[in-house]
C-alpha cells in the first residue's frame, strides 16, 4: 500500500491511498482540473480511482466532487448528515441555490452511506471511520488498512481525542493536521479576531504545538512516516512547521527512539509516493 498528498491547504485537500488493486481519492477539494493533473503526476487517470471518499463539506474538501464525479466510474462514500450538508450550499454571490440543485444532480444515485461507528471495505482495502472534533456536520478521520499496513489519515479538528489517539497507535503511516503557529496566528493581520478564535478553538484548527505535543507524549513511536497536511499559508512557515515536529521527535523518552521520516504536504504539488 501507498498514498499522497495531492495537495493539501485553506485552498484545498486530497490525498490518494492505493495498491495494486485499489484506488482511493480522500477527499476533492482541489478542482476537478487540478485533481486531474496532479493524479496524472502520479501515473493516474481520474477513470482510474474506485471511490471518492469524503471527510466533511467544507468547501477545502469537496469544492472539485462535483464536476470530478463525472469523471470517475466508481461511488462517493459520505455520510448522511455531510451529504445534505453538501447540498445546502450557501455562497456570496447568491448562487448557492443553484449549486446546491448541480451537486445534488451530479451525485445523484452515486453515493454508498458511512457511519462513524462502522467500517467498510473499498476493493482490498479495509476503511475504519472515527470522528473527529471539528466545525462541520460530521467530520470523520480514516485508518485504511491492507494487509496489516496501516495508514491515517485526519485533517481538519481542535484537538484530539482520546479515540483519535487509539485510532493513530499501530499506523505505519500518518498524514495529520499541523495548521498554524499559535504565535503566527495571533499576529496574523489578515485574519478577524473571529476567525483566529474558530481556528484557535476546539473545533477548529489543530496547532504546530499541539501537535508537537502528541508527538512528544502520545506517539507510539511505530509510523515509518508521519506527513504534516493543512498548514496554513498566512499563519504558518513550513520550515517552523517542520523543525517544531522534528523537535518534538528528538525530545520523546530514549528508551523506545522512533525512526520516523516527517515530510511536509504542500498546496501546490503532490508529495512523492509514500509506500510499505
Amino acid at each position: 500500500m501507498r498514498f499522497t498528498v495531492l495537495g493539501s491547504g485553506s485552498t484545498g485537500n486530497a490525498i490518494l491511498i492505493a495498491t495494486e488493486r485499489t484506488k482511493i481519492l480522500v477527499d476533492a477539494g482541489l478542482s476537478c482540473r487540478e485533481i486531474v493533473r496532479r493524479l496524472g503526476l502520479m501515473g493516474l487517470d481520474a477513470a482510474d480511482l474506485d471511490a471518492v471518499l469524503i471527510t466533511h463539506e467544507h468547501s477545502d474538501h469537496v469544492g472539485g466532487l462535483r464536476n470530478l464525479v463525472g469523471k470517475i466510474k466508481g461511488p462517493v462514500y459520505i455520510s448522511r448528515a455531510t451529504e445534505d450538508a453538501y447540498f445546502s450550499y450557501s455562497s456570496r454571490n447568491g448562487n448557492g441555490g443553484d449549486e446546491g440543485i448541480k451537486r445534488r444532480d451530479a451525485i445523484r444515485g452515486r453515493t454508498v452511506e458511512i457511519k462513524s461507528d462502522e467500517g467498510f471495505q473499498i476493493g482490498d482495502i479495509d476503511l475504519e471511520p472515527f470522528t473527529v472534533p471539528h466545525d462541520a456536520a460530521d467530520n470523520f478521520g480514516f485508518v485504511a488498512t491492507n494487509r496489516g499496513i496501516r495508514i491515517a489519515t485526519l485533517t481538519d479538528f481542535g484537538h484530539i481525542t482520546p479515540l483519535m489517539k487509539e485510532k493513530l497507535d499501530g499506523c505505519d503511516g500518518i498524514i495529520i493536521e499541523s495548521n498554524h503557529s499559535r504565535d503566527m496566528l495571533r499576529t496574523c493581520p489578515v485574519y478577524s479576531w473571529p476567525l483566529k478564535q474558530r481556528i484557535a478553538g476546539r473545533h477548529g484548527h489543530f496547532s504546530n504545538e499541539d501537535l508537537a505535543d502528541w508527538i512528544q507524549n502520545d506517539f507510539d513511536g511505530a509510523a515509518k512516516h508521519i506527513v504534516l497536511a493543512h498548514l496554513s499559508q498566512k499563519a504558518n512557515d513550513t520550515h517552523l512547521a517542520l523543525i517544531t515536529a522534528e523537535t518534538a521527535l528528538k525530545m520523546r523518552a530514549p528508551l523506545f527512539p522512533a525512526e520516523t521520516k516527517i515530510t511536509l504536504s504542500s498546496h501546490k504539488e503532490p508529495t512523492d509516493w509514500i509506500g510499505f
